[in-house]
């Protein structure tokens, strides 16, 4: 454990040695507080309409902003991620490190997990900034905090299935572009793979349904957290590193 913590943290501080931690948090940030406010005036603007017509019961801020907000969210993240991903293995290979990872000390094993906790608490750190605007929902308002909560542990592993994969890419060639392109188009497939069950057969709509990374999402920003969710990402999470282990393994035995 000691081996992975070293080089999670050895990952991390090169995020921040160059603008890509910045940037891509900055602008992460800047999107969803636009989002935020987007949604909050369309939330506000439907509160008196509503109360205009005279429609009984208190808003429910959960239903009609968070959830909306999150949903988008889980988007976003979709186009960030490969951009923190890119440079796992690619930059590793380019700059002629990645012999001398390999040489240390460490296993396979240690070496995609350091990458893929260090990735990961940068993608936390992204979420965490996001709290600010909840937090004010709190503040001036009631909503329910465990949907909320469900919500993020949803883009946690959404997340974490995604930088495995970005993983993977980045591990099969020196080029950082490619390696985001890859990326990229694969969780763009994952996305958008539920809208060819429209028009295939009942066994193949099940299939394809099954293999849609977002979708996974909405049960969990209901507040709803489903077994098959949590085994679905784990296993999409687990998938994606041992495709980069072995990815790894096959350079040690080139090299």
């Amino acid at each position: 454990m000691r081996n992975v913590l070293a080089i999670a943290g050895r990952e991390w501080r090169a995020y921040f040695a160059s603008p890509i931690a910045y940037f891509v948090v900055g602008l992460f940030a800047l999107l969803f507080g636009w989002f935020y406010f987007s949604i909050l005036v369309l939330f506000v603007e439907q509160s008196f309409r509503m109360g205009s017509m005279g429609a009984g019961g208190p808003v429910n801020v959960n239903q009609m902003m968070i959830r909306p907000l999150l949903l988008n969210t889980s988007v976003v993240v979709l186009f960030f991620l490969p951009m923190v991903t890119m440079r796992s293995f690619a930059e590793e290979k380019r700059s002629g490190t990645f012999e001398l990872l390999l040489t240390s000390p460490l296993t396979d094993a240690h070496i995609v997990l350091g990458k893929f906790f260090g990735a990961l608490a940068l993608y936390a750190v992204m979420l965490a900034v996001t709290l600010v605007h909840i937090g004010l929902l709190f503040w001036l308002g009631n909503p329910e905090w465990k949907p909320i909560a469900t919500s993020y542990l949803g883009l946690l592993l959404m997340g974490g299935s995604f930088i495995s994969i970005g993983m993977f890419f980045s591990s099969v060639t020196r080029n950082q572009i490619v390696a985001v392109a890859l990326t990229f188009a694969t969780l763009l497939l994952l996305w958008v793979i539920n809208w060819m069950a429209d028009s295939a057969g009942p066994t193949l709509r099940t299939v394809v349904n099954a293999l849609s990374i977002t979708d996974r999402f909405d049960d969990f920003s209901k507040g709803v957290i489903d077994t098959k969710n949590l085994v679905y990402y784990l296993s999409f999470i687990t998938f994606g590193l041992f495709l980069t282990a072995k990815s790894v393994d096959s350079e040690r035995w080139r090299g």
